[in-house]
């Protein structure tokens, strides 16, 4: 029965048999081609009897193993490896399919490569999830084909693999280093120019070419006999908080990711960021309620303890209820501190509903409220329109367009900051802002 289950007839036999079946047709016409047919018939089963044998007589005729990370990363291109081992004394043609999990909606993988004899072959392909949670990988099935190519074997193995997809890690690891490189502005950072001496002392040090001039510390600069500069750093330990809107303006997608998850990743790397710049950390989402807490610390295994919140951030997309999170932020944060908010408004009035919570948010503590660009709007207002439709759709985007300006306006009315974004620039733009408050010391 196994044997029966892990053999399939190939289609090059299929063309060999209707070939034949042709010439049975063609011997009733012809006579003389009668014998000739059968002696094909027979070729061919004599064929197919050696392939049957080439392939299984051997019981292992390959090992093969899938390899995936412990963890996929959400919205980034995962690296999935499959190692195959040719252990037959010929070259086999080998057709690869995987059962990949459900989400990613891929009915047609297949991956054909020839192996040679007594070799190890490995292959990959990527994949790019596109929300969080467990991802199941079913049977790895490889069909091995002889060079007779008349039928093919069924091998199957790793079933039943789960991997979780948390928020991008890959991300993480690429900006981590960003905020204390000298070239930032290769990567989209600016170099933000610092506002007075508000920052810590941190130590004298010998001056080189660039130090300001303001910094000349004297009195060490006649002890030693060389020009001296008081060093500065950021100040330390001060809280920052990530605050995520999880209700229905969140949930437009964008290349595939809602911007929910937009935010979360972006928060994943920020709060690295803000560890790494010795400050303290914290998150919290919020709809109807507010949960998914960590409060702000800068420990060893906050940034576990952040990522797996984040891994966990689940909604139904309610209607956010900022009263909710005014009372909690009032409650709970009695230190002043930078919160980030990372919400979406599309007009004046949805801001306006919401005014009166940010205000009192920002009177105690330093406010960044993070809203989106609508970048299908973008590609309508540059089309070029030739119809009375196009015109009108044009002017309705540009008028759009034209009240995420006035939100973000009405926002510096009330000393609160904000940064209008597109979800593909998040990241970036959000430690832009972050590492600006830092340099100007206004938090």
């Amino acid at each position: 029965m196994k044997f029966i289950k892990s053999l399939y007839l190939n289609n090059f036999f299929f063309y060999v048999l209707l070939s034949i079946i042709g010439l049975f047709v063609c011997a009733y016409i012809f006579p003389n081609l009668y014998n000739a047919v059968w002696f094909g018939v027979l070729v061919l089963l004599t064929f197919l009897g050696l392939d049957i044998l080439l392939l299984y007589l051997s019981r292992n005729g390959i090992e093969a193993t899938r390899t995936v990370p412990e963890k996929l990363s959400n919205g980034d291109l995962n690296p999935i490896s499959i190692s195959i081992k040719n252990q037959y004394t010929f070259p086999i043609l080998v057709k690869i399919i995987d059962e990949i999990p459900v989400q990613f909606q891929v009915r047609d993988f297949k991956i054909v490569k020839t192996i040679k004899a007594s070799f190890q072959d490995d292959l990959k392909y990527e994949l790019r999830p596109t929300e969080r949670g467990e991802y199941h990988f079913g049977y790895l099935n490889i069909y091995v084909s002889s060079p007779l190519r008349l039928i093919s074997r069924r091998f199957v193995f790793d079933h039943d693999q789960m991997v979780p997809t948390y928020p991008s890690y890959i991300q993480l690891r690429k900006y981590d280093l960003l905020a204390f490189s000298n070239n930032l502005h290769q990567y989209g950072i600016k170099k933000i120019r610092r506002i007075g001496h508000t920052m810590e002392f941190e130590q004298i040090k010998e001056y080189v070419q660039g130090d300001d001039l303001r910094t000349l510390n004297w009195k060490a600069t006649a002890k030693k006999n060389s020009l001296m500069v008081n060093q500065f750093q950021d100040e330390k330990s001060q809280s920052v908080y990530m605050a995520i809107d999880k209700g229905r303006v969140m949930q437009m997608p964008f290349d595939g990711l809602s911007l929910l998850d937009y935010a979360i990743n972006s928060t994943l790397v920020l709060s690295n960021v803000i560890l790494k710049k010795q400050d303290k950390a914290g998150i919290f989402a919020f709809s109807k309620k507010v949960e998914n807490r960590v409060f702000a610390e800068k420990r060893g295994s906050q940034m576990q303890k952040i990522l797996e919140t984040l891994y966990n951030i689940k909604t139904d997309f309610f209607e956010s209820d900022y009263s909710r999170l005014y009372v909690d932020i009032k409650k709970n944060i009695n230190q002043r501190s930078l919160i980030i908010l990372y919400t979406n408004f599309e007009t004046m009035d949805g801001l306006n509903r919401q005014l009166p919570y940010l205000k009192g948010i920002a009177k105690s503590h330093l406010l960044v409220v993070v809203f989106f660009q609508n970048t299908e709007l973008n590609d309508i207002i540059n089309k070029k329109t030739d119809t009375i439709q196009e015109v009108y759709d044009k002017v309705i985007a540009e008028k759009f367009m034209f009240e995420k300006r006035l939100i973000a306006n009405e926002l510096k009315k009330y000393g609160i900051h904000s940064v209008l974004t597109q979800p593909e620039n998040l990241t970036l733009d959000a430690i832009n802002k972050y590492l600006e408050i830092k340099a100007r010391g206004i938090l």
